[in-house]
């Protein structure tokens, strides 16, 4: 077979993994985001300063290699031990912060029930969305590794996305994209609608340009290049920016003709009709089993096409987790409730899976059937329970070593507003964050992810290459992605579209 024939079928007919293997990745990111603040807890301790000297650099290096780095070994060379990597992480965070408690509580007159008491009626406030901008950042991070990765063979291809059914980690991927972008959504955030619905609507349509074009340059591009495509995903000419652009649209008109305040029950409205019609029609049929792409422009792109039921359903159902994390929260305790909230919809929501599976059919993102909505709600609240619990432990550690320069979406609120903390080159904290930086330019980090990865498949031979330069290919390939994303940051440059 030709080479472009080769790369198609090694990412083809896979099953994915199981439903536990998906869920234990969940941990990597929030335990390695607690590994980075206490590494600079123990600095701060030990030195009495923030930032790290060579500021620019050093919190660049140290970002990506607790970050970035654990990410890539984890979908890599790591992959069948990853349980005991992130127990043993979570072994040592819990032994630095027990360290840190102590050191407190050794300097402290109050007894630790009382300083934990403290804590959770302290009065915060928010830089930004609480645990939102993690969720977000690491959906793109994990996005922009798994895209190129998984033209490699080091990449097990259980994580691939399935052929029909089944629950691959990049299967999650595509939904969280989706859930992640109505989590910051102008309905999220409450926007009134100003002018008429008409008018609302034509704004919404306009602002979805960059991503017609940038689904329109990846068409042209591939076609002119022959580079290898996996036409089940979404089609002959179909790709995921046409579906982002589509699904933004819709749910927009959607929000703003039917009544407002419960985006939710519209989501499993048209879940529950789109698989209605899977089960009850012969749309399963013609989508799994007609190979017949040369009739028309349906049936070339049937995957891109009927799937967007589904991916509107999970946007709405964003759109719904948006509205309730959004609400003002000021006490400590508050936050947890809001946590506790989120992981209680999330096992309600795996039980709902579970049940569909029984009675219906297995996850299949391929038609983002009613199982696949189910799932990616599940596993993207999950996330950020787990997210938004590493921000508490964060924000304990913050009072707990008085450090206030750590890294975290939270911190307590001050009797008089300061000023952001400066570094002593002169240089703000948030400006030292590569979290910070890829919020800043999340599109631009996820479309310079798409053209590092073609460019990556045109000068490297991915499926002949052993494990260790693979992931050193992956490494170069990620650090490339991030000192862009972080130098624009640096310079306070945000690219917009529109």
């Amino acid at each position: 077979m030709a080479q472009k024939e080769v790369k198609e079928a090694f990412v083809s007919n896979l099953n994915g993994t199981s439903l536990g293997e998906v869920t234990l990745g969940s941990f990597l990111a929030p335990v390695c985001l607690i590994h980075r603040a206490f590494i600079l807890v123990l600095y701060y301790q030990a030195k009495g300063t923030l930032p790290l000297p060579l500021p620019l650099i050093s919190h660049l290096l140290l970002d990506f290699s607790l970050l970035v780095l654990p990410l890539v070994l984890s979908c890599t060379i790591l992959s069948d031990v990853l349980l005991q990597v992130i127990v043993c992480l979570t072994f040592l965070s819990a032994c630095v912060l027990c360290y840190i408690c102590r050191t407190s509580f050794q300097s402290s007159a109050l007894q630790p029930q009382k300083i934990v008491s403290n804590f959770l009626q302290c009065s915060v406030q928010f830089h930004q969305v609480p645990f939102v901008t993690l969720f977000r950042v690491f959906v793109n991070v994990k996005t922009a590794i798994s895209i190129l990765a998984v033209d490699f063979s080091v990449f097990p291809r259980r994580y691939a996305k399935t052929e029909t059914y089944g629950t691959g980690v990049m299967d999650f991927g595509v939904g969280a994209f989706v859930f992640a972008n109505a989590l910051v959504s102008p309905e999220a955030r409450r926007r009134e609608v100003t002018g008429s619905k008409l008018s609302h609507i034509t704004k919404q349509i306009q602002s979805v340009w960059p991503l017609l074009a940038l689904g329109l340059g990846r068409l042209v591009s591939i076609k002119m290049t022959g580079y290898h495509e996996h036409v089940t995903e979404y089609g002959i000419h179909w790709n995921f920016f046409f579906t982002l652009a589509i699904v933004r649209v819709l749910a927009s008109v959607l929000l703003v003709v039917l009544p407002a305040g419960q985006p939710w029950l519209f989501a499993l409205l048209i879940s529950g009709c789109h698989q209605f019609a899977l089960e009850t029609t012969e749309l399963k049929t013609f989508l799994m089993h007609n190979r017949d792409r040369s009739k028309d422009f349906v049936h070339a792109n049937k995957e891109g096409i009927f799937s967007i039921a589904g991916y509107v359903s999970i946007y709405l159902a964003g759109v719904q987790i948006g509205l309730y994390v959004m609400q003002q929260r000021h006490q400590v305790k508050d936050c947890l409730k809001m946590l506790f909230t989120l992981s209680l919809g999330s096992l309600l929501s795996y039980a709902a899976l579970f049940a569909c599976q029984t009675l219906m059919e297995p996850v299949s993102r391929r038609s983002a059937n009613l199982p696949f909505v189910i799932w990616s709600v599940a596993q993207s609240l999950f996330f950020m329970s787990l997210l938004g619990l590493a921000d508490m432990v964060i924000l304990f550690s913050k009072g707990a070593s008085a450090c206030r320069f750590l890294p975290s979406s939270m911190s307590f609120l001050e009797k008089k507003k300061t000023d952001s903390p400066v570094s002593r080159s002169g240089v703000k904290v948030e400006r030292l964050c590569l979290i910070q930086a890829v919020s800043r330019n999340q599109l631009v980090f996820f479309l310079l992810s798409n053209v590092m990865t073609g460019a990556t498949n045109a000068v490297v031979d991915t499926l002949s290459c052993s494990s260790s330069f693979s992931v050193c290919v992956l490494l170069s390939y990620m650090l490339v992605n991030c000192l862009v994303i972080y130098v624009l940051h640096i310079c306070e440059i945000t690219v917009k579209f529109w």
